[in-house]
């Protein structure tokens, strides 16, 4: 199946313009290109978070992915694979960039059952897309194993021998002159329940979307094995029909497969304001739900973390609050803020540490962290940055102050993406909120985490 395979922020432009293929610029089938430039439209006139963007390079006419990544599959099958922007800058390249985004996707609730050792192997030699299908196979293969399972449900049927019980009514209607059949109601034991319809229709999908040969032959296989099963026209239906109950439990993997190929949008885009084709993920909430999962292990006692704190607002106006004020990350200790913490999927480059550069950072930033800070910690404490390590980032920066706020303090740090674990300053300034940690291995982060940084930064 055709299909090409970009990094976040990619440019795409119609193959017919005669655009050369290069790093910031890949050329598309022009009836793929239509089909982006429709979406991205939709979107904007929609309003909603844009996937898609539309702009201009050299001349012509095109579409730019923004921090999305996951797949995109045009109606006539064309796929493009968008992976992390790390994928530009790590030593493994591509399989890397895969191997890390499935890691941190099992931070998310509903990609909890993806195994990492399987899938791993298979990002390091196929496209995204076929490692979740490959997972989904292996999933219907562990519910194989134990025997589909089946249920009773009540059947009405003019029979030769009477079965159940007899409908009277019916009986009398249809069967007047016909002493050899009986219409009855009975409960029948079938495999055809709403579980395995959902299986079987996610099956047949997958049939269709996947390119490798061996997936192939293995959805045929589960395919074999549903025969008996029609599969689901009404997707939507059957899933509010599932249940999970007492010898059931084994489903829940390959149902949370089947969800995600059969409805078509993934949970975080398919939530609020973010609306996009199936299998792609907004980076920055990606981002923040691996670093809040494993931020809180690394965590000293008593302190907890808590994620979404909306407890403060910027202003108050009629005696109403506007502008909430939401820090992705706020570590507590006996119901007081203790630190606030933000997440920004960014690439930094400490290297470049002059007053135009500002290592890459936002301004837009720094005002809403000094806010969080003014709200949740009254004005003394201190505030972080969270950004990916790169080998252009691997330590904290110098701490930032506030002029007018002599008491707060903000910090840039990198969070180690291979090593889960968030790199303190060296000053040991936070050092009683965390676990400690011998100082070696705590910037021992492996240096192939991600590899020198020799691209502009989105």
């Amino acid at each position: 199946m055709a299909g090409i395979t970009i990094h976040e922020f990619g440019v795409l432009v119609a193959a017919s313009t005669g655009a050369a293929s290069a790093d910031d610029l890949r050329a598309v089938p022009s009836e793929v290109f239509a089909w982006l430039e429709a979406q991205a439209l939709r979107s904007a006139e929609a309003g909603e978070s844009a996937w898609l963007r539309l702009t201009q390079r050299r001349g012509r006419r095109a579409v730019q992915v923004t921090s999305f990544v996951g797949v995109i599959r045009a109606p006539d099958g064309y796929q493009i694979e968008v992976l992390p922007k790390l994928g530009k800058v790590v030593e493994g390249g591509d399989g890397e960039a895969r191997q890390r985004l499935i890691e941190m996707l099992r931070c998310l609730g509903s990609f909890r059952h993806i195994q990492t050792d399987s899938a791993q192997l298979l990002a390091r030699r196929m496209p995204l897309l076929e490692v979740f299908i490959g997972e989904f196979l292996r999933s219907v293969a562990d519910i194989v194993k134990r025997g589909l399972r089946g249920d009773y449900s009540l059947r009405q049927d003019n029979l030769f021998a009477l079965r159940g019980k007899l409908q009277i009514a019916t009986h009398l209607r249809q069967n007047l002159c016909r002493r050899d059949r009986f219409f009855a109601a009975f409960d029948e034991f079938s495999t055809n329940r709403a579980e395995n319809r959902l299986l079987h229709a996610a099956l047949r999908r997958v049939l269709v979307w996947t390119a490798s040969q061996a997936h192939q032959q293995l959805a045929r296989e589960r395919c074999f094995v549903f025969a008996d099963v029609p599969a689901s026209d009404q997707p939507a239906l059957d899933f509010q029909r599932v249940r999970l109950d007492r010898g059931m439990g084994h489903y829940a993997d390959a149902l949370a497969w089947a969800r995600l190929i059969l409805q078509d949008e993934s949970p975080l885009t398919g939530v609020g304001s973010h609306h996009a084709p199936s299998l792609l993920f907004p980076m920055e909430a990606v981002f923040e739900a691996f670093v809040a999962k494993h931020l809180a292990r690394q965590l000293a006692q008593p302190f907890t973390l808590k994620t979404q704190a909306r407890s403060f607002s910027l202003v108050t106006h009629r005696g109403q609050d506007w502008f909430r004020l939401k820090p992705d990350l706020l570590v507590q200790a006996s119901g007081a803020n203790r630190l606030v913490l933000d997440t920004k999927w960014k690439l930094l480059d400490g290297r470049k540490a002059t007053g135009t550069d500002k290592y890459g950072l936002d301004q837009g930033d720094f005002y809403q962290l000094h806010a969080y800070g003014q709200s949740y910690l009254d004005g003394r404490g201190d505030v972080v940055l969270i950004y990916p390590r790169t080998d252009a980032f691997s330590e904290a920066l110098p701490v930032f102050g506030f002029p007018k706020s002599a008491g707060l303090r903000l910090w840039v740090l990198p969070f180690c993406l291979k090593d889960k674990r968030l790199l303190l300053p060296p000053c040991g300034s936070l050092d009683a909120l965390f676990i400690h940690r011998d100082s070696s291995l705590a910037n021992g982060c492996d240096a192939a985490d991600v590899a020198p940084q020799d691209v502009a930064l989105a």
